[in-house]
């Protein structure tokens, strides 16, 4: 009977000791769902506040500096534009300044081939002269005139002896040839042709053997 009452206690005592476990349980529960349930305090609210204010000036910050990025490459884009626009106009205003002054020689030197003439008749009138004085000194006007022209870019375009070629010369007349080997040969030149650099000044005008 001893035992039985000893036994009984024990499993009294058991039963109460998991109730109280069980109550620990649910009371554990509750707390979570009552820490779940509850609004946030003030200070959470303000912390979260400030969180959404940064994240919303970090977006804006964001936005800004694409917007920078953009105007820096656009600007960029126009300077590049701009610089070759100048460029341009530089090559063109250096292209337009030699322009001019290739001109105003060529013109310069076209008025002096008038000169040359003269000085090329008055030799060969001077050449069956006994005029020693008036050779020589013609000659030295013609030498010195066609030295300093030759420096500036002119060139005689070889006649005399040579084939007709049309790029360089014109036919003012034409004489029989006599023979095979002489057709199509400039045989003599009236008016001597002139080339300033690569540019016909002057067309050397010739006659021809046919």
């Amino acid at each position: 009977m001893a035992k039985n009452d000893k036994n009984m206690s024990r499993d009294k005592e058991q039963v109460k000791n998991e109730s109280v476990k069980e109550e620990a349980v649910s009371g554990e529960t509750a707390k979570e769902e009552t820490s779940r349930d509850r609004k946030p305090s003030r200070s959470e609210a303000k912390a979260e506040k400030k969180v959404a204010a940064l994240e919303e000036r970090v977006a804006e910050l964001e936005k800004e500096n694409e917007n920078q990025k953009a105007q820096i490459k656009a600007g960029k884009d126009d300077y590049i534009r701009l610089m070759a626009e100048f460029e341009t106009f530089r090559r063109r205003n250096a292209e337009d300044r030699l322009k001019l002054v290739t001109n105003a020689s060529k013109e310069t030197i076209k008025g002096l081939l008038p000169v040359l003439d003269d000085c090329e008749a008055a030799l060969k009138i001077l050449s069956t002269s006994g005029d020693e004085a008036a050779k020589e000194g013609t000659n030295l006007i013609y030498s010195k005139l066609l030295a300093y022209l030759k420096t500036k870019g002119l060139s005689i375009i070889e006649a005399k002896g040579q084939k007709f070629d049309v790029d360089f010369h014109e036919a003012v007349a034409q004489m029989p040839a006599a023979d095979e080997s002489q057709k199509n040969i400039i045989i003599d030149v009236v008016k001597t042709g002139y080339k300033l650099g690569d540019e016909i000044l002057r067309y050397a005008q010739v006659v021809v053997g046919v």
